[in-house]
């Protein structure tokens, strides 16, 4: 998948590739000007908050660098139907940012087709799942204080502006969950000055920063957007190794025994496992047997849909060998003949895919993957989070032959 928005953080960044992801800090500036407002603006946020059921902590309220209780934004109304619904007191989120407050909400690509298009396309990209989050400040308003994040970030400023200061790390690659904490901040810092509309910032896992708009005047405002990336450690893949040990008895067995179940049987077993579930091969079945967050179904009633996209959380892998090709991804393993080849590789592009010109094959086929849940519908919401960040792939109409 080519995404305008990913293209450009490569170039603002200098780098050439995901592999840059978590290895230092790095700042720059995305080339499109109009790209900050395409992926959110403020009020487009509100909006998103205003039509959602929504709770703490995904939605968080900030002032004077604390955080406000969740009663004073948010509200619990009672339907008709007497179902108790918890949602965002509006008018109370205004009074908090005009009198200098700050909103986050995670997860804002659950809610956005255009930043879970974004999200999607830096997975894709970067082979680990991505999240968005959205931070709004109004006014001269402290923000967070000084911490570290457990996950590698990219921040890209989308309006107004921020000041923010970024030290190194003071623990070589924390967890949340580790064997020590790590609660004494670096005193290196890497960079401390202002992000405005466009900029671009990547902070690595550990990296101590913070960011305010103390100083910054009483009439500005500020709303900066947080990809994160939860990369695999060797801690992840030491619980996937525990988890595979349990098809095997031995493991299953009291420690205090003899035989395949005494010290060092159970030591060469681990090795041996180990051997057969290497890092690498982790990683690559992780990736392939991860199923789609959200999928929508195909229901034949409804008709053939106009188009399609895949929806995958990391690209499907497609291989030919001999007159067969394989598709491997969101959890499926599915075999064609080697003549969908061409078909697999349009639908599972990531492009959106407008199928009205397509053969009886393609459509066959775009049916298939979706039933599969490789690919979905596209609707006029989920097309919205493409138009000018995703190019579409559209089949010319053939023209009838004549007798």
């Amino acid at each position: 998948m080519e995404h305008r928005l990913v293209t450009h953080i490569e170039k603002a960044l200098g780098w050439d590739g995901p592999g840059f992801v978590g290895t230092a800090f790095a700042r720059g500036r995305l080339t499109d000007p109009d790209l900050p407002a395409r992926l959110l603006t403020p009020h487009k946020l509100l909006d998103l908050i205003k039509r959602r059921h929504l709770a703490n902590p995904q939605l968080r309220c900030y002032a004077e660098g604390e955080e406000i209780h969740p009663s004073t934004f948010l509200s619990t109304n009672v339907n008709r139907r007497r179902q108790a619904v918890s949602q965002a007191d509006m008018a109370a989120l205004g009074r908090i940012l005009n009198e200098g407050g700050t909103v986050v909400l995670d997860h804002v690509d659950f809610f956005d087709p255009t930043l879970e298009v974004a999200c999607r396309a830096l997975g894709w990209w970067s082979g680990e799942l991505t999240s968005a989050n959205a931070y709004l400040a109004v006014g001269d308003t402290d923000g967070f204080h000084l911490h570290w994040d457990d996950h590698e970030v990219i921040a890209v400023q989308l309006s107004g502006e921020k000041s923010w200061e970024v030290r190194g790390p003071s623990r070589a690659a924390p967890m949340y969950r580790d064997a020590e904490r790590n609660r004494t901040s670096s005193e290196e810092v890497l960079w401390k000055g202002t992000m405005r509309a466009g900029d671009v910032m990547h902070i690595p896992r550990g990296f101590w920063h913070t960011a305010t708009r103390l100083g910054s005047g009483s009439d500005g405002h500020s709303l900066h957007v947080t990809f994160g990336f939860t990369k695999r450690t060797g801690v992840t893949w030491v619980n996937f190794l525990s988890d595979a040990a349990r098809a095997d008895e031995a493991f299953r067995r009291d420690l205090e025994g003899s035989g395949e179940t005494g010290p060092k049987a159970l030591a060469d077993r681990l090795s041996t496992l180990a051997a057969a579930h290497s890092p690498e091969q982790y990683l690559d079945e992780l990736r392939s047997s991860t199923p789609p967050a959200r999928h929508m179904p195909h229901v034949t009633a409804f008709g053939r849909p106009d188009g399609v996209v895949a929806v995958t959380e990391f690209a499907p892998r497609i291989v030919r060998s001999g007159d067969t090709v394989q598709v491997v991804g969101g959890g499926k393993r599915l075999t064609f003949h080697e003549r969908a080849e061409a078909g697999l590789r349009t639908l599972l592009s990531g492009h959106p895919v407008h199928l009205d010109g397509a053969d009886e094959d393609t459509t066959t086929l775009a049916d298939l993957l979706i039933t599969e849940g490789l690919c979905e519908p596209l609707t006029e919401m989920s097309s919205s989070g493409y138009t000018g960040l995703v190019t579409p792939v559209t089949y010319s109409k053939q023209p009838p032959t004549s007798a």
